[in-house]
């Protein structure tokens, strides 16, 4: 499981600075990325791990822990819908990350090679019938779970299903159908 942190986390792990966090990724003693689009760092938690070690900083309880949970994409272009799912998730010691839309969506499913997606059928450029495509043809993501999450009615949440998707949801949904899904396809 890849799990990865913001810089604001990595600060507050460290006791430091937002900025000193930042100069450590400029300055490649820590390995980070950006998210596409959007620009923010991030760090896996093997990474930050490796730099706590090294430099001989406290390692908190949480990171030295193993992770708890495997990663789960998000991806919905509505940032409410992305956040209860995301908060409902982390909340149930899940890592997740957010894409929101379906390119995105593509540049992270291929850096994190993620457990399960969530997936709304309904996002602007490529349509989630689209992305369930692209997983389904693609050899190293082939086993990823697909959660539709969406709105569309029941018709399309079955060709949904006919596409490729593991299991659905109908927008709004109560957190503990969610999690009862999310755990099934994980352990399924």
């Amino acid at each position: 499981m890849q799990e990865s942190f913001s810089t604001g986390e990595i600060a507050k792990f460290c006791q430091v600075n937002l900025r000193t966090v930042i100069r450590w990724i400029e300055a490649g003693k820590i390995k980070g990325y950006k998210l596409p689009g959007r620009g923010n760092n991030r760090v896996s938690r093997e990474e930050l791990l490796r730099f706590m070690q090294e430099y001989d900083m406290p390692i908190p309880d949480v990171l030295s822990q193993p992770a708890i949970s495997d990663t789960i994409l998000i991806i919905d272009d509505e940032a409410p819908f992305a956040n209860a799912i995301q908060r409902a998730l982390r909340k149930a010691k899940y890592a997740t990350v957010i894409a929101n839309g379906g390119f995105q969506a593509g540049v992270m499913l291929k850096s994190f090679k993620p457990t399960l997606i969530t997936l709304d059928l309904s996002m602007p450029g490529l349509s989630g019938y689209d992305v369930i495509a692209f997983i389904r043809s693609q050899e190293d993501l082939a086993n990823t779970k697909i959660l539709v999450i969406s709105a569309l009615p029941s018709h399309k949440l079955k060709e949904a299903l006919e596409a490729g998707a593991n299991d659905v949801l109908s927008k709004p949904f109560d957190n503990k159908t969610l999690l009862n899904k999310v755990a099934n396809l994980i352990t399924g």
